[in-house]
C-alpha cells in the first residue's frame, strides 16, 4: 500500500499542480477551458499578492493530488473557505488522499478561525457528490452559477 503523506504547496510544485488542474479539466470534458500561464498561476500563489493557497497529496516524491482554496466572504456567515478544486490523479484514487485533502483542508479551516467551507460540484459527478455526503455536505440546488468573462 502508498503511504500519503500531506503537505503545504510550494512555489516550485507549482509545474505539477497546473498538470493536475489540466488532468481535472480533462475529466470535466473542460480542457479548453483552462487558459492560466504557469507565470500567472505561480504569481497567484506564492508572489505579492498571493490570493489563493493549496494543499498537496504525496507519495514517493510524486504530488498526485491538490486541494486549492482561499478566503471567501459571505455578508451572512462572514470568512469562508472557498474550495476552487480537489483531484486526485486517477491512478491513485481509493487510497485515502481525497480525504486525507479533505480533512486537511477542514483542520486548516479550524485553524484560521474559518468555521464554513463552500465548494461547487457537477451535478453528474456522483462520485464527488457522494464522497461530500459522507461528510453531510448541504447541496443547494436554488442558485445558478454565473460567470463573465472581461476582456483585457
Amino acid at each position: 500500500m502508498k503511504i500519503i503523506s500531506i503537505r503545504g504547496a510550494e512555489r516550485e510544485d507549482c509545474p505539477r499542480l497546473l498538470e493536475l488542474v489540466r488532468g481535472l479539466a480533462q475529466y470535466e470534458k473542460a480542457s479548453h477551458e483552462v487558459t492560466i500561464s504557469l507565470r500567472e498561476f505561480e504569481e497567484s500563489g506564492f508572489g505579492e499578492g498571493k490570493i489563493w493557497d493549496a494543499l498537496v497529496a504525496e507519495t514517493d516524491g510524486k504530488i498526485v493530488g491538490f486541494a486549492l482554496w482561499y478566503i471567501r466572504f459571505s455578508t451572512w456567515k462572514g470568512k469562508r473557505v472557498y474550495l476552487e478544486d480537489i483531484f486526485v490523479e486517477p491512478g491513485y484514487r481509493g487510497l485515502g488522499a481525497g480525504k486525507m485533502l479533505f480533512e486537511a483542508l477542514m483542520e486548516e479551516s479550524r485553524r484560521l478561525g474559518i468555521s464554513g467551507m463552500v465548494w461547487q460540484a457537477l451535478d453528474w459527478n456522483e462520485p464527488a457528490l457522494g464522497f461530500y455526503r459522507k461528510y453531510g455536505a448541504r447541496f443547494d440546488g436554488q442558485w445558478i452559477n454565473c460567470s463573465l468573462d472581461i476582456p483585457l
